[in-house]
């Protein structure tokens, strides 16, 4: 159990991280590539589609019965989607929209934006505390999937740290804004990645190591319906605002293709013991 949980955390802390690389688009580069974003957040959806459906849905149904895996796996959608209902995600607004407000001139001129640099702080952090919020049900993935073997664990941290650096930028931005300070900017987005370690280190306490196969599972085949929600309500939509349909496309269909080539070389290179 204790070997779990080390390896669960150490996962957990590279999807964690992924948010300080947001956050360096945002203090390295004062306009961020939102389109190189939008790219790797439909690459990074096709890796959780992959995941979702054809290893931890599938292997669920495969297991414990199509109405077991399927009851898991939505048991897992209605979870996730009361957790966003009460804690909606707030996303960046594309840089279209920003020009747009300084050319009919909303914005005003520059007191003026000093004198929303405030508020702007505070929905900097507010930002930070959803997104930490998010990522505590991700770390909890993290570690029921690594229970299951190496393989699980390696692809859910592989597919959520891709997810964490759009989420990066999000707490980032407008902290660097209000602040002005790329050192506050940096170090709220990455203390709002801690919360999946956090999450591992919780629910690693709730389940044993003697834990029901059935009910193990049951558990990963709801990790897929988390998974899936999160692709299909947050990630797809930002993919295509920020990289334009054809092109999201694309990347969700390169990152199943990657996904699924990741799996067949850890099943082959992984000892049997490992993967699954």
């Amino acid at each position: 159990m204790d070997s779990q949980v080390m390896v669960a955390l150490g996962l957990s802390l590279v999807g964690g991280a992924s948010t300080s690389i947001g956050a360096l688009f945002v203090i390295l580069n004062e306009t961020p590539n939102l389109k190189m974003l939008g790219l790797l957040q439909g690459f990074a959806a096709g890796l959780m589609l992959s995941i979702s459906f054809l290893d931890l849905a599938h292997n669920a149904l495969n297991s414990i019965g199509f109405l077991k895996g399927n009851l898991w796996f939505f048991a897992g959608v209605v979870f996730f989607a009361v957790v966003v209902g009460f804690i909606p995600e707030p996303t960046l607004a594309p840089s279209s929209d920003v020009k747009n407000k300084k050319k009919n001139g909303v914005e005003g001129p520059q007191d003026t934006m000093k004198k929303h640099r405030r508020q702007v702080l505070f929905s900097g952090i507010i930002t930070a505390v959803g997104i930490s919020l998010h990522n505590f049900p991700e770390g909890m993935a993290v570690f029921l999937g690594s229970m299951k073997g190496l393989r699980v664990g390696l692809n859910l941290a592989l597919a959520i740290a891709l997810h964490n650096i759009p989420e990066g930028v999000a707490v980032a931005l407008p902290v660097y804004f209000a602040t002005q300070s790329k050192w506050q900017a940096f170090k709220l987005a990455t203390l709002s990645g801690f919360a999946e370690p956090l999450g591992v280190i919780i629910v690693a306490y709730l389940f044993p190591s003697s834990l029901n196969p059935e009910i193990l599972e049951g558990l990963l085949g709801s990790v897929g319906g988390v998974m899936a929600f999160l692709t299909l309500h947050e990630m797809l939509p930002l993919a295509f605002d920020y990289a334009g349909p054809k092109q999201a496309v694309k990347a969700v269909f390169f990152g199943m293709a990657f996904m699924s080539a990741s799996l067949y070389f850890l099943e082959i290179s992984l000892p049997k013991d490992m993967s699954l």
